[in-house]
């Protein structure tokens, strides 16, 4: 594939088109503080929630009480097992969907376009309730062991084998990449039938509704040091993969007609497009169940503070899902401690209250 790139620049143009042109200038450099106050935020949110994280157990959010475990003999599993790698895990998982999220709104050319839309969702959860399902039916079988090794290795497995294979049945119903409508339409299709399948194999096998609903709603309680080894493993060459994209997709915000004739192969990009945002929402669905509103949520907040050109807009999209949801995850393990909320639900609320909030602001104006 050939691109074609613009001329480059002579030394000093920069300088004096800013020279010539003040007012851009002034524009140029109140948009890059915004950017900068928006990264020094996430940065400090992502820290506070880390050490929220910490504190919060069974008591609910309570720093006396982490001094209190840090004295103890337990300290080691409590914090270095439990609290450690669920925290880490919940930023990891947020920062996948926001990056996804950024990627399939630039994809689509739509701000309520979410990492969901191309099935990947209702294949993953297809995926566990089948695995649900095969262990309560052979569950005598299977034997102890077995179903140890289901509950641990299985379900992830299959949920993220079920999110690939749900967006690659939408490739293939929508013949590739080439018309993003064609694409959104059999996602939605995919989704609706994958659904339905899932929905069957509950009413075949009731004993797996307990376990889908729990994926479903999404919970990062089960993360350990090995999820979060691999999700960091997956998200950098995802988040590389993506930056490099960022030229192609700030040239698909002008239009297909104006991609194409800076020379991008539309059908390849998007292709690839396809290929990180699967990965990454596969990656963060098979590790923490559906997490509800984060990937929708992150690209908005980042374009309403500060937005800028997608090599910003990604990883800023990434790093406040990460900031989202280690809020999320505090909230939902201190709100009603020593019970705990499902994560996917908080987020649900918090972000269909923005959302609502959002609308309220523009319809008023």
């Amino acid at each position: 594939m050939k691109h074609t790139r613009p001329a480059a620049l002579p030394p000093g143009a920069g300088q004096t088109a800013a020279a010539a042109d003040p007012g851009t200038a002034t524009r140029t450099f109140a948009a890059t503080r915004r950017r900068r106050r928006l990264a020094a935020a996430i940065t400090l949110v992502i820290a506070l929630g880390l050490l929220a994280g910490l504190a919060t157990g069974s008591a609910g959010f309570s720093p006396r009480a982490l001094w209190a475990d840090l004295q103890g003999v337990d300290a080691g599993l409590l914090l270095g097992q439990i609290r450690a790698p669920r925290t880490l895990g919940a930023a990891l998982v947020g920062a996948l969907l926001g990056l996804a999220g950024a990627v399939a709104q630039g994809l689509f050319r739509n701000p309520l376009a979410d990492p969901y839309l191309l099935g990947s969702s209702a294949g993953a959860g297809l995926g566990a309730v089948l695995v649900l399902a095969t262990a309560a039916v052979g569950g005598d079988r299977i034997g102890l062991t077995g179903m140890a090794w289901i509950e641990r290795f299985g379900i992830v497995g299959a949920a993220f084998i079920g999110a690939v294979v749900g967006v690659a049945l939408t490739l293939m119903l929508a013949r590739g990449a080439v018309q993003t409508l064609r694409l959104l339409l059999a996602g939605v299709v995919v989704g609706v039938v994958l659904g339905a399948v899932s929905d069957l194999i509950t009413v075949a096998v009731p004993d797996a509704l307990s376990g889908k609903q729990a994926f479903m709603l999404g919970s990062t309680s089960f993360l350990g040091w090995p999820a979060l080894a691999l999700m960091a493993a997956g998200l950098l060459p995802l988040a590389w993969g993506a930056r490099r994209l960022a030229r192609a997709l700030d040239a698909l915000t002008l239009g297909e007609d104006s991609a194409s004739s800076l020379g991008l192969d539309l059908g390849r990009v998007r292709l690839m497009l396809v290929l990180v945002l699967s990965l990454c929402t596969a990656l963060a669905v098979s590790q923490a169940g559906l997490v509800a509103f984060v990937g929708l949520v992150a690209p908005h907040l980042v374009r309403r503070h500060a937005p800028g050109p997608h090599a910003w807009l990604l990883l800023a999209s990434a790093g406040m899902g990460a900031a989202l949801l280690l809020v999320a995850d505090v909230l939902a393990r201190a709100l009603v401690a020593p019970e705990e909320l499902p994560v996917g639900v908080v987020t649900a609320v918090l972000g269909g209250v923005y959302l609502f909030w959002l609308l309220r602001q523009r319809t008023s104006l």
